[in-house]
């Protein structure tokens, strides 16, 4: 039992590791290493990069707990961000994103917007 238990924390230890790197890559230049909107690129979208880690983002998050992956795949804001990213002669590579980088950058999120203030 206790070797099945610490497999599971390596993993999802891992996991997490995988989720920040894609937040970190991917993320932060908008949302900020905090997810607070506070990214060298936060003001330059219109609207603004919104802190992710509001009283109102953590219940539409505890609301809609797929709010952060259906951001990335569905883009309700339309061209947003690559105009944004265009704009600011910001290139990054494209990405094959996997279900488990889904997860991973869902939980690294939700971990970090759980824990703020």
């Amino acid at each position: 039992m206790l070797l099945v238990l610490l497999s599971y924390t390596t993993l999802s230890v891992a996991d997490n590791t995988n989720g920040k790197t894609l937040y970190l890559q991917r993320c932060a230049m908008c949302h900020g290493a905090d997810i607070k909107g506070t990214g060298p690129l936060a003001t330059k979208s219109t609207p603004p990069t919104p802190d992710l880690t509001t009283p109102t983002f953590k219940k539409r998050l505890h609301d809609y707990p797929g709010v952060i992956v259906s951001s990335i795949i569905l883009r309700p804001n339309g061209d947003l961000i690559p105009k944004t990213l265009r704009e600011n002669g910001v290139k990054l590579p494209p990405h094959a994103w996997s279900v488990k980088d889904f997860r991973d950058l869902n939980e690294y999120m939700g971990g970090v917007i759980s824990k703020s203030r």
